[in-house]
């Protein structure tokens, strides 16, 4: 059983169609359809059944082709993940639904809009997973020639959120009042312009959706860098981020959670999921017979394009069988950081090569990677969770469907067993089940007086 009544988080993590870069060659993954809306009900309503708290998409504005592999050996098509969980926010009635949107290619009245949208259309479900984009390959989709400096995307992204909370904010709860016999829609004192005058943006509002259900949606981010950590002390109610190790895990908890004091929050006010990457068996020895399979099918250009954009460094040219290249120093990368200096640790302290690293992450990505049978599964989620390493985990499937059936049909029974994870829903919005406050708007009395 577990040390307290506290509860694990978990999201389901769909990259269509599985986390694997070979997952569209698995027989049993639904390669076909990754554009077809039924594959996307069926996986929301399976993780809807396991009473996840959320299912997330990530998210790119660029098919990352530098090396001519992606486009022939990956999956490089990838529907609108808003455009998809409007639709799946109709056919669920409990699930959080969380899409990632950059802040380096929009702009905030857009983006304010459409998550307001999304929340009221599902009943106070949605969250925004906010990134900076990582690719120099999306700059040249949007009138640049070449990509915003790492710093400068946070310093866009910190303000970014700031005109969107204000834009969330400039309708109050009770200024829709819809009196059909005075003739009188809404209050007017009640909706407010922002007036907001910054480094990156001017913007008046106020927006045109009335404030969200959920107060402001819930606000995700991942990233682990410096900047990472210092902005989601300051926005994010839930971060994703990425570790191999329960110290490093630790550290990182203790970091960030030890940040939030000084913009005036809480402990609870900020959940941590590391990504996991679980392939479970019935026995270890199906777990090892899968895990083997999906490394047998991941193509060799495949595995170094994959690597190559991950640490924002072309590998192509080097032996696939030796060891990294010497490659350049942190301060000079201008992708992501934090994944870049994770896989650098992870080939110098195994002494890994090129091949041997791709197959060791071209699953998991830098994620956490575990295998066996549901019971080894839930042993080690359930050490990092009752050890300050993490709040719970935002779980990735090698292959879909059948990877989140496995984690559904087969580890959910037992969590909930353990007493680690809900067996039903008690509220209906995601702060409910994250039990994260709803924020008070910036124009409400209470927050004046506060």
């Amino acid at each position: 059983m577990s040390k307290s009544n506290r509860q694990m988080k978990l999201g389901a993590f769909f990259m269509i169609p599985g986390h694997h870069v070979a997952a569209w060659r698995h027989p049993e993954s639904a390669a076909e359809d990754v554009q077809q809306f039924h594959l996307y009900k069926r996986l929301a309503e399976q993780a809807e059944k396991g009473k996840f708290d959320m299912i997330f998409f990530a998210d790119g504005y660029a098919i990352n082709d530098k090396l001519q592999s992606a486009i022939e050996h990956t999956v490089t098509v990838r529907p609108d993940p808003l455009i998809l969980l409007a639709a799946i926010s109709a056919v669920t009635t409990k699930i959080g639904l969380t899409a990632t949107v950059s802040t380096t290619y929009n702009e905030p009245f857009h983006v304010a809009r459409k998550f307001a949208s999304l929340d009221h259309l599902s009943g106070g479900r949605a969250a925004w997973n906010v990134v900076t984009s990582g690719q120099n390959a999306e700059a040249l989709n949007f009138n640049r020639n070449e990509h915003l400096k790492h710093g400068l995307r946070y310093e866009r992204a910190e303000e970014f959120v700031d005109v969107v909370k204000k834009l969330w904010d400039s309708w109050e709860d009770d200024a829709i009042i819809v009196d059909k016999k005075a003739g009188r829609f809404a209050e007017p004192s009640k909706v407010h312009e922002v007036n907001h005058n910054g480094d990156w943006f001017t913007v008046k509002g106020p927006l045109n959706v009335s404030r969200p259900l959920q107060g402001h949606p819930v606000i995700v981010q991942a990233g682990s860098s410096e900047a990472g950590i210092e902005l989601a002390a300051k926005t994010a109610e839930v971060i994703f981020t990425a570790w191999q190790t329960i110290e490093e895990a630790q550290n990182f908890y203790k970091n960030v959670k030890g940040k939030l004091s000084k913009y005036g929050r809480s402990h609870d006010d900020l959940k941590v999921m590391p990504g996991v990457f679980p392939i479970v068996g019935k026995t270890e020895e199906e777990a090892n017979e899968k895990q083997a399979l999906l490394k047998e099918l991941i193509p060799e250009k495949a595995g170094v394009g994959l690597l190559s954009s991950l640490i924002s460094y072309d590998l192509s040219p080097y032996p696939v069988d030796g060891p990294l290249p010497d490659l350049p120093h942190i301060s000079e990368i201008n992708g992501g950081k934090s994944r870049f200096q994770l896989l650098k640790d992870i080939a110098d302290r195994e002494q890994l090569t090129i091949r041997q690293l791709y197959q060791h992450i071209a699953g998991a990505r830098g994620h956490r990677e575990i295998k066996g049978t549901p019971v080894q599964i839930a042993d080690q989620l359930q050490e990092w969770f009752e050890n300050e390493a993490a709040d719970g985990f935002n779980i990735m499937p090698p292959y879909l469907p059948g990877g989140l059936d496995d984690f559904v049909e087969q580890v959910i029974p037992e969590l909930q067993k353990r007493g680690l994870f809900r067996t039903e829903y008690n509220g209906n919005t995601l702060r409910d089940h994250l039990g994260l406050k709803r924020p008070l708007s910036s124009f409400s009395k209470e927050h004046s007086i506060g």
